[in-house]
């Protein structure tokens, strides 16, 4: 059965839930799809795991097949490919698979919000750079880099108690340059 209309038809009837059909096309269709995802997980246990989430999304999205001159087989391919593909991401990236956190709204700054830090990260560079460069350095250093007081003492070779002065006297020089 690897006619294209016979499985375009198993598509369209697994679209209606059939089940009979989709067995039928899983029968025509998985060892296809599961040297597809084979080829891209390089780990059969993986690949079968993937085999098993990608019929789930042909039983899903069948509804979605257009037949207008789209190879069904083309169509379940691309289905499997990308599907190994973004397994094959989250591994590498150490997360689990994307479809899972679909829903979830982006972390990350607004636009707006980007452009107003950036600024506020420009107008902040060039306070720090008019203080001297051993004070500057130390700021970056504790307030950028996470080093404590008495890691910048030894660093600079200077006693502690300076240390917690010249970043006080620096914090206090850059509230000022940001305020005017």
């Amino acid at each position: 059965m690897d006619d294209a209309a016979d499985i375009a038809d198993l598509i369209a009837r697994t679209a209606l839930n059939d089940r009979a059909a989709f067995r039928r096309l899983y029968n025509a269709s998985s060892s296809k799809l599961f040297a597809v995802a084979l080829r891209i997980l390089r780990d059969r246990t993986e690949a079968e795991d993937a085999l098993q989430d990608i019929y789930v999304k042909i039983w899903n999205r069948a509804d979605r097949f257009a037949g207008d001159g789209t190879s069904p087989m083309g169509w379940l391919v691309a289905i499997a490919r990308n599907h190994a593909i973004d397994r094959l991401r989250a591994r590498r990236s150490g997360h689990s698979d994307i479809d899972k956190h679909a829903d979830i709204a982006d972390p990350g700054r607004s636009p707006e919000s980007a452009a107003i830090a950036s600024s506020e990260r420009s107008r902040l560079d060039g306070c720090i750079e008019q203080l001297e460069e051993a004070k500057a350095n130390s700021v970056r250093a504790a307030y950028l880099d996470g080093y404590s007081y008495q890691e910048l003492a030894e660093r600079h070779s200077v006693p502690l108690n300076t240390m917690r002065t010249w970043l006080r006297r620096s914090l206090i020089k850059l509230r000022e340059c940001l305020e005017a």
